[in-house]
């Protein structure tokens, strides 16, 4: 069925509120009727400013001789044999801007055999979403490269040319087999066809090693992920390759201070321990065999130093032991109020009278492993104690929330740290006075202790209080890596 109204010579009705965008030609190109859909696109306000006009001028030179050749076969053909025909063209509209459409010239059904229908879909939207593809695809700060059926790259970003040691421009065409190792060639062809049977967004090589093969010949360690990448003239696959030569090397220099750090246990717990318990047998044999002896005042000051000193070496070796077994995330996890957990590591310190504890809470319940938490506070509550300078004071023990983490301040108005040992205290050994006992461990196991659950500590001296301030920042939430351990 047509209708003869404003849209032009017997036009379609069908089209009329279509859409997409439709003209109806005859064989010279006059446009013999428009849509409402198409005048949008050509930049008009109603479709009957384009009634009667050419088609050919508002293309350029090269698209008006495609389409003039186009609609030459077209109608050559008998009209049983008349098919669609799709190109890209670029519309010249009234403005002088170029805007990109698809054209698909048709025969045009219920209209004499000298009529074709000429389709009009605009691409705007298609190549903005393109070049942003395009931006996002080049700017990523990971390998991407996309490849054909045939295993030949297609397109590659400068990540991953630089990665694998090749410029964009030296990879397009290039089989993908240059990036992989020899040893993997042979079954990387099974690999595809399995994959392009069923394509599907998977990581690669799960369970195992991947490695890829620089330009120079050397192998680093790689991640792939596989997804099929929609295209409409062949089928191609994009893979995400991201190099994780930094992440293994971290790895293997955690096993190699995890495998130095239980040798080390082992030593000090046999190696140092027997020794010492020996010196402390023979000590002990010489005082008895001189027990019917009056020894000089001296010497048997000298025998409880000795006694003194042995004990500290094995207090010593405890802290040691310690220290390397606290480097592990404690797996417990309850629900803990800081309140309570305040309270209980003031429990277990001995406060002098003289010293004022003041507590501020302004923080909700978390999860976190009690043990390690409740150690690190009290280690912080007793060294302000312990290193504030003067038989009385101050001490402040707040909490509360920044972002995913509740944060524990321990602070005092003693003689704080001095300027230049913020990081030396935390260091293994490392005695902040010689005035006070101790062998220099107890903040160097609270950092381990507090980092092994994925937490931070921090200090500053001096602070508002005149002392040392102590922050520490304990995980409400756990990020990942640390619920797969």
């Amino acid at each position: 069925m047509t209708v003869a109204i404003s849209y032009g010579t017997q036009f379609p009705a069908a089209l009329v509120h279509a859409p997409i965008g439709a003209l109806l030609l005859e064989r010279s190109g006059v446009i013999l009727g428009a849509n409402p859909a198409v005048a949008g696109i050509f930049s008009e306000s109603e479709p009957e400013t384009l009634v009667h006009s050419l088609i050919y001028v508002w293309l350029g030179e090269k698209d008006a001789e495609t389409l003039r050749q186009m609609i030459e076969i077209h109608f050559d053909a008998p009209p049983e044999a008349r098919i669609g025909w799709t190109r890209r063209m670029v519309l010249l509209n009234n403005e002088g801007s170029e805007h990109p459409v698809e054209i698909t010239l048709s025969p045009c059904p219920d209209s004499p055999a000298d009529h074709a229908v000429l389709f009009v879909r605009s691409l705007m939207r298609v190549l903005t979403a393109e070049k942003r593809f395009a931006q996002i695809f080049e700017t990523l700060p990971v390998g991407l490269l996309v490849v054909d059926i045939r295993q030949r790259i297609v397109k590659a970003n400068r990540t991953l040319a630089a990665d694998f040691g090749y410029t964009r421009e030296e990879l397009i065409g290039q089989p993908l087999e240059i990036l992989l190792p020899v040893r993997y060639r042979g079954a990387h062809a099974g690999h595809v066809r399995s994959y392009s049977e069923a394509p599907m967004s998977r990581m690669m090589g799960t369970g195992r090693d991947l490695t890829g093969l620089h330009r120079s010949g050397q192998e680093f360690p790689i991640e792939i992920a596989l997804t099929r990448h929609e295209n409409v003239s062949q089928p191609l696959f994009m893979a995400i390759v991201s190099d994780i030569s930094y992440r293994k090397r971290a790895e293997v220099a955690m096993q190699q201070t995890n495998a130095q750090l239980e040798e080390f246990t082992y030593v000090a717990s046999h190696d140092l321990r027997s020794p010492l318990r020996g010196i402390a047998d023979l000590v002990s044999w010489i005082r008895e065999d001189l027990s019917h002896t009056e020894l000089p005042t001296d010497v048997e000051r000298n025998f409880d130093r000795i006694a003194v000193r042995i004990e500290r070496a094995e207090q010593m070796i405890d802290d040691l032991l310690n220290y390397a077994r606290v480097g592990v995330r404690d797996p417990q996890l309850e629900t803990l109020h800081p309140q309570d957990l305040i309270d209980e590591a003031l429990s277990l310190v001995t406060v002098p009278d003289s010293f004022t504890i003041e507590v501020e809470v302004a923080a909700m319940s978390l999860q976190a492993a009690r043990a390690p938490l409740c150690a690190s506070l009290r280690n912080l509550i007793s060294n302000a104690i312990k290193h504030h300078g003067s038989d009385s004071g101050r001490i402040s023990i707040r909490a509360s929330e920044e972002g995913r983490f509740t944060v524990f301040t321990v602070e005092d108005d003693g003689q704080g740290i001095p300027p230049g040992n913020e990081e030396r205290i935390f260091k293994l050994f490392h005695r902040g006075s010689t005035r006070v006992e101790g062998d220099g461990v107890g903040l160097a196991f609270t950092r381990r202790m507090i980092n092994a659950n994925g937490g931070m500590i921090s200090v500053t001296s001096p602070g508002p209080m005149g002392g040392a301030r102590f922050d520490v920042y304990w995980p409400r939430i756990l990020l990942r890596e640390f619920d797969n351990d």
